[in-house]
């Protein structure tokens, strides 16, 4: 039997709100978009036209495949950020609303300093923090640094993507190494590194443990491994009261921050995300006036 576009997006809404999805009119627009090759506007002028039996089929397969537990965001290979369209492919891991917070965390230090402001995003996977910092930030350089070589493509196609090539640069970097003195100093680095502790993966939600890098989650035994290395090492990477950015996993945030505090950074602060959970955590590198670093 015959379906409009307009009916077939509200059987996949209905299927997926049945199914306890909570995004589920966001999700369900994002697949019957994509199956049906319609942008948003043309899915909505074209409501009472009736999808062909392929087409349905093909939406309705993406809606099993997702009820399954694939990411919306990797069955259509793309995901929005800070109003930022980003490609995205299971090399990286899909950016979050919480996550958003962090960006604007950064965002809101650096846009009322004058001058020109180095940015790292390191554990950059699809770039998304740093890009939404360039985007927002005026004289902002970005490096995005990510050790594994398929996200760095990524990071490469968002780039483009989003007009910011003369800004942004992606390189191949071990957070988990010492920084190469070639890379300069940063005002900022500002990372989401993997904090999920290993023994832990095997028991996330079916979405995160079969489909997501686990490069990109695994932070050690505690998962705190890559905390200690950025701030132990990649301190040296910053100019005297530069600040380090952090997204923490729940429980952390005392622990991140005891180990920048023993690492020399003061004026701590933690922040909470859109659930009221302490998700970001930063502070200042001690050295000489912040003045005299923006050239304020």
């Amino acid at each position: 039997m015959a379906i409009t576009y307009n009916d077939l997006y509200l059987d996949i809404r209905r299927e997926l709100r049945l199914a306890g999805i909570a995004a589920s009119t966001l999700e369900a627009r994002e697949l019957v978009c994509f199956g049906t090759g319609k942008t948003k506007e043309q899915l909505q002028m074209d409501g009472r036209l009736y999808a062909s039996p392929e087409t349905e089929k093909r939406v309705r397969d993406l809606m099993r495949r997702h009820l399954a537990g694939e990411p919306v965001a990797y069955l259509i290979g793309e995901w929005e950020f800070f109003g930022l369209p980003l490609d995205i492919s299971s090399d990286v891991l899909i950016p979050r609303p919480d996550t958003e917070v962090l960006a604007q965390e950064v965002i809101d230090y650096l846009a009322p300093r004058s001058g020109e402001k180095r940015v790292l995003d390191l554990c950059a996977g699809s770039g998304c923090i740093g890009l939404a910092v360039a985007s927002q930030v005026e004289n902002c350089r970005v490096v995005l640094g990510d050790y594994s070589e398929p996200a760095l493509k990524i990071c490469r196609q968002n780039i483009r993507r989003n007009g910011l090539s003369g800004r942004v640069v992606p390189m191949q970097m071990d957070a988990l190494a010492k920084p190469d003195r070639a890379l300069g100093e940063f005002h900022c680095i500002v990372s989401n590194p993997p904090y999920i502790p290993s023994g832990d993966i095997a028991g996330l939600d079916v979405s995160v443990k079969n489909y997501e890098p686990h490069m990109a989650l695994d932070g050690g035994e505690d998962g705190l491994d890559f905390y200690r290395s950025i701030v132990q090492q990649w301190k040296e990477a910053l100019v005297p009261n530069g600040r380090l950015y952090f997204e923490v996993g729940i429980g952390q945030a005392d622990d991140v921050l005891r180990i920048m505090r023993k690492e020399g950074f003061g004026d701590i602060q933690v922040v909470k995300d859109l659930n009221d959970i302490p998700r970001v955590v930063f502070g200042t590198l001690r050295g000489s006036s912040e003045t005299a670093v923006f050239g304020d």
